[in-house]
């Protein structure tokens, strides 16, 4: 069986409702970056950035995957495939894909601010004085600007063992993780879709789809999965 290496970005939750930090009218527009999403953000106000993500855990559970989700896991039925996402939702588990690596974390966990034990978090807000096992204060499970992206090595592998890479609502200007395209072997067939995306330099055998997630999933389906055109 083939594998397929999906690499998924803000775009495909966008469309279940989730705004991504660049959209005008999103929950972003009520704060600044730097006031929530860093770990100097933390140490300064960690009321504020407890806040920030305790709304958008909320959003989040109040979400649902949609067809593009979807459409993911029914190519199980076909391939081998393996999702590596940018996006902190639950929305492919959500939707029954079984091999999903978040590089930046889940939104739905938390961790020691000293010693990353991770704990569950199954809805609830954390908040101030909140401890995990080890005593010290629960922060969110997220990889913040400036920090390190612990699982890009562990997708950096899953992409070289790649037969087919799909790239789903990702601008691909996000590092490290917009390097995987490059990882993936280059005689790899390459599907990369998003609305408003733009060629990448120094790839071979790409196929762009000018689409929202949900329509450029539904012609990527149609041609790996129609035995006429699999690939």
């Amino acid at each position: 069986m083939k594998k397929i290496v999906v690499f998924t970005g803000a775009g495909i939750s966008q469309e279940s409702g989730l705004k991504t930090f660049r959209d005008e009218d999103g929950l972003w527009e009520n704060y600044d970056i730097e006031d929530v999403a860093t770990i100097e953000a933390w140490h300064r106000n960690p009321a504020l950035v407890l806040e920030f993500y305790n709304i958008r855990r909320d959003m989040t559970l109040a979400a649902k995957p949609n067809k593009a989700h979807k459409l993911l896991e029914a190519l199980e039925k076909y391939y081998d495939v393996e999702i590596i996402t940018q996006n902190i939702d639950n929305l492919h588990e959500r939707a029954g894909s079984s091999k999903i690596t978040h590089l930046h974390g889940m939104i739905d966990m938390a961790k020691s601010e000293i010693t990353g034990i991770q704990k569950e978090l199954n809805g609830a807000h954390i908040q101030l004085g909140d401890t995990c096992v080890d005593g010290h204060q629960l922060r969110p499970d997220i990889v913040w600007f400036g920090e390190d992206v612990p699982q890009i090595e562990v997708a950096a592998e899953i992409c070289k063992k790649a037969d087919i890479f799909i790239v789903v609502g990702t601008s691909l200007n996000v590092y490290p993780a917009a390097g995987l395209v490059h990882v993936t072997p280059s005689n790899v067939p390459k599907f990369i879709i998003d609305p408003n995306l733009e060629k990448v330099n120094n790839l071979k055998k790409v196929t762009y789809i000018k689409e929202k997630a949900t329509v450029g999933m539904e012609v990527v389906f149609d041609m790996l999965v129609n035995k006429s055109k699999r690939l």
